[in-house]
């Protein structure tokens, strides 16, 4: 399927400087604080005990060349590894218009530890909000992101040649949007200048939407999907087709793997079973599961029957 004529209004954002006014301190305290800062920095990642010891963070990197607070992400490392990774990038949920890069982890606990230890490095990115700046803003954030992880490999360990996304909700959204769409050279979905000759061995979508106006709120302007294009769904069809996932899909895109609870009440099985038909159509290897009795997220997708299939999935997938 070749995608044509999308033409998307992008709201321009001013970034703020801050300043910063410091005070006079001693050579010696300077040095001090310095170091005693650069030792606990893993300390100051809220997450940072889901992962195994040993693991290497380097965190809070600007990914954007600005100062924009959700354009940061943070990177995880295996401990002793001497060989390129591949590398998992992972995409936090919250309704386009909440929660950070720490985000999700917490329910996915053995999940994100068993990514590291199976030899897997992670980075898990900012992006900003719907409520900061319309669609295809997310989209944007999350190329440049990945861009900026594709340019910097060599610093960082990475083959280039074995990158997966993963997203939650919101978040599997757009980690299903990134992937499908890498290939279709959507101008409008990069920032001015940014690498998109990265592509993907796999994606990993839990319960994120495909569709927008499948929601049932899809005519409520209100309804975080009308806030994340700036328009309820239903009054601007061809908005609510830029930003579904399912609109990108082709045969050359990559293997999915998508996790669906059964009894989730915000994103409904639709959509999943929607995207899973679509690909399957497209010829596109891919899986859906979904997990009996489960709600819209939680720590029913970190039991070890999901966290095998999706170990499992990457491992075949990236190795």
């Amino acid at each position: 399927m070749r995608i044509l004529n999308i033409s998307i209004l992008v709201l321009k954002l001013t970034a703020i400087n801050n300043k910063i006014i410091m005070k006079k301190i001693s050579i010696p305290f300077f040095l001090l604080l310095f170091t005693s800062m650069y030792q606990g920095f893993a300390q100051t990642n809220p997450v940072m005990d889901i992962f195994p010891d040993g693991t290497i963070l380097q965190g809070d990197i600007p990914y954007a060349n600005d100062t924009l607070q959700k354009h940061l992400l943070d990177i995880y490392v295996p401990p002793d590894t001497k060989e390129k990774m591949p590398l998992v990038i992972f995409i936090h949920g919250g309704g386009w218009l909440s929660n950070d890069k720490y985000a999700d982890m917490g329910y996915m606990r053995k999940t994100v530890a068993e990514i590291i230890s199976s030899g897997f490095a992670m980075a898990s990115i900012d992006y900003r909000f719907s409520t900061q700046a319309v669609f295809p803003a997310q989209i944007q954030d999350c190329n440049r992101a990945v861009s900026f992880l594709y340019d910097n490999a060599d610093k960082y360990g990475f083959d280039i040649n074995r990158f997966a996304v993963m997203g939650f909700s919101a978040g599997g959204h757009l980690a299903s949007l990134v992937g499908l769409s890498e290939n279709n050279d959507i101008e409008s979905f990069f920032m001015p200048g940014t690498t998109s000759s990265f592509s993907f061995k796999a994606v990993v979508d839990f319960y994120g939407p495909s569709e927008l106006i499948l929601f049932p709120g899809a005519n409520d302007e209100k309804s975080p999907e009308a806030i994340l294009i700036g328009a309820a769904p239903l009054s601007r069809p061809d908005l609510a087709k830029a930003a579904s996932p399912v609109t990108y899909v082709d045969k050359n895109d990559p293997p999915f793997l998508i996790i669906h609870g059964e009894k989730d009440e915000l994103v409904s099985t639709r959509h999943s079973q929607l995207l899973s038909s679509w690909l399957s159509v497209a010829g596109v290897q891919n899986e859906l599961v979904i997990v009996k009795n489960a709600p819209h997220f939680g720590e029913m997708f970190d039991s070890d029957e999901v966290r095998n299939q999706v170990i499992s999935f990457l491992t075949k997938q990236l190795k």
